[in-house]
């Protein structure tokens, strides 16, 4: 997930919490990382699974009026 000067910080934490079952406590902090650093991982998964959570985070964000970006990318480890 990709920090933006809009999304206000208590929507990605919703975000976090709905789309990628984290904590409370886990999405916070990871809302943190976004806007401290930039982006942060919000988990791994398998290609289709990480396009279609892409697809569903920026949807739920537009139809919320939000321009947050997500992306996923491939791991070479």
């Amino acid at each position: 997930m990709l920090n933006d000067d809009y999304t206000p910080m208590d929507f990605v934490v919703e975000l976090l919490i709905e789309f990628f079952h984290h904590s409370d406590e886990t999405a916070v902090q990871l809302m943190m990382d976004i806007h401290q650093k930039g982006a942060a991982i919000c988990g791994i998964y398998p290609k289709d699974i990480a396009e279609s959570k892409v697809m569903q985070v920026e949807t739920y964000c537009r139809k919320h009026g939000h321009p947050l970006c997500c992306q996923y990318e491939r791991d070479d480890t």
